[in-house]
């Protein structure tokens, strides 16, 4: 891996870092209450006593944008986990199925492929309704067709396998043959792409919360803020940009996490 790289792959893990500190304690990066509201300290630019400004309310931005990590963060972990999963055992059961079954399961996995993740996760949550468990299924949904697609590949190319090939000459029963050689290397395949995915999940659901179907006010959320910003764009501007520039932040350093994880599983100079 060459110096750039090096450094960037540095940057990327210190942001991840200083993003998981803001989810699981946020209390180590603000002392500030982000649902306490202050009419007086209303749109306050950023300043000593407030580094991202106030929002409408007088809700301090940093407080939220850190608080706020909890919740976008959580909800694209979910649904990638969550996505994963399935995607494992659905891709795993396609590649040992009978020819049809094969076949039927492909051709739901190729329509679905065919649209855009965030138009699926739309419709997904505008069926079941908002809120953040809804749009954690949602993104769920619309992302298991790739780990269904890719969970597949990988079992047809493992069973076949000479290692695989040798268990079985050897005496070795099948479903222990599966489960000791064939398993773990999808879940492998699946776990680096998860790696990449997790970006594009805390994206979604950011997009789901600024079109208002994610967490509903007053409650800290990335996409929630950053709508709540919009129209008042001109004149405070930091109430959408600073938790625009988490998202992004976030997003960036996870894709870059992945696809350098993705190229050193290949085998391939990242």
């Amino acid at each position: 891996m060459s110096l750039g790289r090096r450094i960037l792959l540095v940057a990327a893990l210190a942001v991840l870092a200083v993003v998981a500190v803001a989810a699981l304690a946020p209390q180590l990066l603000t002392a500030h209450d982000p649902l306490q509201t202050d009419v007086r300290s209303a749109l306050q630019p950023p300043g000593p006593a407030h580094p991202f400004g106030t929002d409408q309310s007088g809700r301090d931005v940093f407080s939220r944008v850190v608080h706020g990590a909890a919740r976008s963060v959580g909800i694209g972990l979910l649904a990638t986990a969550a996505a994963l999963a399935v995607g494992l055992v659905v891709g795993v059961l396609s590649g040992v199925a009978p020819r049809l079954v094969d076949a039927a399961a492909m051709r739901v996995t190729d329509v679905l492929l065919a649209f855009p993740e965030f138009l699926v996760a739309l419709v997904v949550v505008a069926v079941l309704g908002p809120g953040a468990a809804n749009v954690a299924v949602a993104v769920t949904l619309a992302a298991v067709p790739v780990y269904v697609r890719l969970g597949r590949v990988q079992t047809r190319a493992l069973a076949a396998a000479e290692h695989v090939e040798a268990a079985r000459i050897l005496g070795i029963g099948p479903v222990r043959t599966f489960a000791r050689h064939v398993v773990p290397g999808v879940l492998g395949a699946l776990s680096v792409l998860a790696t990449i995915g997790i970006g594009s999940s805390i994206l979604a659901a950011a997009g789901l919360s600024f079109l208002g179907l994610g967490p509903a006010e007053p409650q800290p959320e990335w996409g929630l803020m950053l709508a709540g910003g919009r129209n008042v764009l001109g004149q405070a501007w930091w109430i959408s940009v600073f938790p625009g520039a988490a998202i992004t932040l976030t997003v960036v350093a996870a894709t870059v996490v992945g696809r350098l994880l993705r190229a050193r599983a290949e085998g391939r100079t990242a």
